[in-house]
């Protein structure tokens, strides 16, 4: 069973770190091991409302010193449609999408920067003041 390695930022503030086996953008919640739960821990239930966004990582410490880049390597080559977003809390992110959103409450971005500690962010549309395609 693949397990993800999730933060659940949450748009109070709150940010839960743990794994998850089942999250699917159109239920309204996920089961989450917390990272620091011992061996054979009950899954606990996470609820969607009022998460910021859900972003899968590669770690759970990340770099706090790197500053991810809000631009495309034009080295590389895009999949998915070129997307700025940004939230409530002022936050931006810049990534493509593949814009499926029917049903869902959000839709994933991948990071533009290749060497972000996101692999992808499931974006909580609620928890947005701006998303334009660029």
């Amino acid at each position: 069973m693949i397990q993800d390695k999730i933060v659940a930022h949450y748009q109070d503030g709150r940010l839960l770190k743990g794994v998850t086996t089942n999250f699917v953008p159109n239920k309204d919640f996920f089961h989450f091991i917390p990272m620091d739960s011992p061996p054979g821990s009950k899954l606990l239930e996470l609820r969607t409302t009022g998460l910021k966004g859900l972003f899968f990582v590669k770690e759970f410490s990340g770099n706090p010193n790197y500053n991810e880049k809000k631009e495309f390597d034009s080295q590389k080559l895009s999949v998915g449609r070129k997307i700025r977003v940004v939230f409530k809390d002022g936050e931006e992110m810049i990534g493509t999408t593949d814009g499926s959103t029917q049903d869902c409450p959000g839709f994933f971005v991948v990071p533009a920067d290749i060497n972000s500690n996101n692999e992808c962010c499931f974006v909580v549309t609620s928890a947005t003041q701006q998303v334009s395609l660029i």
